[in-house]
């Protein structure tokens, strides 16, 4: 239905620009009869109007030919030669049309008065009315040829959108299962020795998921909210490490309100526990400092540990960190991972700030 109402809409706006277009040709011919005759008289009157009626008609059957042909789906190549050709029978046809309604109605007057022959009276008119018959292709071609590139361009992005979505929910499917695996081990090792802590971390887990699940279907969420998650996380990875893990926040409150992606902040942190706290007999410190630098929202996730090469570059954690910043800021976002002050590994991400 909609389709059919913007059909109907085209039709009737090449319509008027046929109308129009070639009614401003018979007005242009009238004027300049006008200034150099002095007179336009009813034949000429009647000749202005065969004109208009014959670029209409023979530009209408161009357009259904070269539709019917799908010459608008050509390259510009391929196509010219075509309508070089297209343009000179469609010149042909146009005089064709004219000349049998002088014949019919009589409307010679001035036509021959240079006494000419056929032939090169007819060629005459191939080059006057050819003169007419370029520019409405060319203005016709391109119009369309502009328009496709238009809708080319709307779909690419529909289609570069439509791929951003699907490698987010991918990168989203691998973080949730491995989350919840780490969670689940944790509370199993609890259950024997201490059951009221496991009820209050299945609790929490329940939260937590409670969380993801709600964050599944956005592509951020407020920093609030993903520090609540960590920490829910942060509560059942100490269950495992007890007094192995040291966990500090720095967080600027004016920092709460800046969106992230769902679950990256979570995904850093336990990056930090597999491939830090756990690695030193004596564990180690986490913290997380979160505060403005310049025109970004900075977020910093510190470990004890050491950065161990292919551990940390290849690992999923890291990568899906940076391919979710690059598919939601582009190259305005920025993910570094270094190690500082020789036993300390530094995860920060830059987010543009968002007022």
């Amino acid at each position: 239905m909609e389709g059919s109402i913007m059909s109907k809409g085209i039709t009737r706006y090449y319509w008027w620009c046929q109308i129009g277009g070639w009614s401003f040709v018979g007005l242009s011919m009238l004027f300049f009869a006008h200034t150099f005759a002095q007179k336009v008289s009813s034949v000429y009157l009647w000749r202005t109007i065969t004109v208009i009626a014959a670029g209409i008609i023979s530009t209408h059957l161009l357009r259904e030919f070269i539709k019917k042909m799908n010459w608008l789906l050509l390259p510009i190549e391929k196509i010219l030669p075509k309508l070089i050709i297209a343009v000179i029978i469609t010149t042909l046809v146009f005089i064709l049309f004219q000349m049998s309604v002088y014949q019919v109605f009589n409307l010679y007057e001035y036509e021959n008065r240079y006494k000419l022959d056929f032939m090169t009276r007819l060629l005459a008119n191939v080059l006057d009315r050819g003169l007419y018959i370029i520019p409405w292709t060319l203005i016709y071609y391109f119009y369309h040829y502009i328009d496709k590139s238009r809708k080319q361009q709307v779909d690419t992005l529909k289609m570069e959108a439509l791929v951003k979505e699907l490698e987010l929910k991918t990168i989203k499917a691998h973080i949730n299962p491995h989350f919840i695996f780490n969670a689940l081990n944790s509370i199993r090792a609890l259950i024997d020795e201490n059951p009221g802590r496991a009820r209050t971390a299945i609790t929490e887990l329940s939260n937590i998921l409670r969380s993801s699940m709600q964050a599944e279907k956005l592509e951020t969420v407020s920093f609030e909210k993903e520090l609540n998650i960590v920490k829910d996380y942060l509560a059942l990875e100490h269950i495992r490490f007890e007094d192995r893990l040291r966990v500090e926040y720095d967080i600027d409150e004016d920092t709460l309100d800046q969106p992230v992606p769902p679950m990256m902040l979570q995904t850093l942190v336990e990056n930090a526990i597999k491939h830090g706290i756990s690695k030193q007999v004596h564990g180690g410190n986490v913290k997380i400092i979160s505060d403005f630098k310049d025109d970004f929202h900075q977020l910093i996730i510190q470990n004890t540990g050491y950065l161990n090469g292919s551990v940390y570059d290849d690992g999923f954690g890291l990568t899906s960190t940076k391919n979710r910043l690059q598919l939601l800021f582009g190259d305005k976002a920025n993910f570094d991972i270094k190690e500082i002050n020789g036993n300390t590994v530094e995860a920060t991400v830059l987010i543009p700030v968002v007022i």
